[in-house]
């Protein structure tokens, strides 16, 4: 495995199968521990059965192997709670895979608020030197892996695995996300390339203000790949940038159609000042159609959540909006030339088959 590799999904780019493939041969090579942080899984019967088999096959041999998944989803208005709200499914898939693995629905908490256990990561043999991570954007559910646009995230790294680790175990003692990732923020190297991880609601609003200043401090290009862009940071600084003029190339797509659904919000309450400042830095960029949410229908959302600034690549389950900051989401920051040509070249895609240049 090479330090950092990147898998990049697009709607009607793959199959099922190839991304199930992908999963159960990063789960396989475990030998000690599989960690599992999930907001989503719901897939039909022959794909289920590849993870279930590569899962019970690792308990089966001794592998440690356990799964927080999310237990708190709002009866909100999608996308109120800052990212699509899961149908039932998960548990009982969960259920399903028997006793030798063990699991933890996780809550948000106050079941007043719409705070979620959105985390889409994995940290195989987390303790040793051998240490792995999966992340990025992808729930373990059909229409993640083939309706819409996502990326996944492997990094082999013990250093950034324990932060995963110290994450994980909060979650699991607790039993929901409460101030999970207040202690966890870091950076460490993986081979040459710095590489800085965080997570909310403990670090949520230091996330969003660092992503924030990265955006601020590109110096020549910045590409957006987001299925919201609602926070007021965010949208300031991306304001603040476009007014300095001294981009020479801003591009990128987001989820127009969920979008719709913020404008609607926003209107005739204390968010309104928003509209505006979100056509402004939205003028360059290309809006997905996706089809309106409904929980039995077809959901190919633009659900990448990705900022190319120069050379640094950010990714994760962390959407740019204000309800990221409370829920429970991870986030890497990656200086890297090269892979950051490789996202630039994956955004470029994905906005000239939505109508871009």
């Amino acid at each position: 495995m090479q330090p950092i590799n990147v898998t990049f999904l697009q709607q009607g780019g793959q199959s099922a199968e190839q991304i199930a493939a992908v999963l159960a041969e990063f789960l396989a090579g475990a030998r000690k521990s599989l960690h599992i942080a999930i907001y989503d899984f719901r897939l039909s019967d022959g794909v289920a059965d590849m993870i279930a088999r590569a899962l019970r096959d690792r308990a089966a041999a001794g592998v440690d192997v356990r799964i927080a998944y999310d237990a708190g989803k709002p009866n909100a208005h999608f996308p109120a709670a800052g990212c699509d709200p899961a149908p039932p499914g998960t548990a009982k898939f969960v259920q399903s895979l028997g006793s030798s693995i063990a699991s933890k629905p996780i809550t948000g908490g106050d079941p007043k608020m719409p705070k979620l256990m959105h985390h889409k990561y994995v940290i195989r043999d987390g303790r040793t030197p051998d240490a792995a991570i999966w992340t990025g954007s992808v729930n373990w559910t059909e229409d993640s892996w083939t309706l819409m646009e996502n990326n996944i995230v492997q990094i082999a790294s013990p250093e950034l695995a324990a932060y995963y680790e110290a994450d994980f175990a909060e979650l699991w003692d607790r039993g929901d996300i409460g101030t999970s990732g207040t202690h966890d923020t870091g950076s460490t190297r993986v081979g040459n390339i710095p590489v800085h991880v965080a997570f909310a609601p403990g670090s949520g609003r230091a996330i969003d203000h660092d992503v924030a200043h990265r955006i601020s401090a590109a110096r020549c290009r910045l590409k957006i790949c987001s299925m919201l862009i609602t926070s007021g940071a965010i949208l300031g600084a991306l304001g603040d940038l476009l007014d300095r003029g001294r981009l020479t190339d801003y591009s990128g797509v987001y989820d127009r159609t969920q979008m719709e659904e913020v404008f609607n919000q926003w209107k005739g309450s204390p968010a309104e000042w928003k509209l505006p400042l979100f056509e402004k830095v939205a003028g360059p960029l290309v809006g997905k159609h996706s089809t309106h949410y409904t929980p039995g229908g077809r959901h190919d959302f633009m659900h990448n959540k990705i900022v190319v600034a120069d050379d640094t690549v950010i990714t994760g389950s962390y959407n740019l909006s204000h309800s990221a900051e409370e829920n429970a989401e991870n986030i890497v920051i990656i200086d890297d030339a090269g892979l950051a040509a490789q996202y630039c070249a994956y955004i470029d895609g994905v906005a000239k088959r939505y109508g871009g240049k």
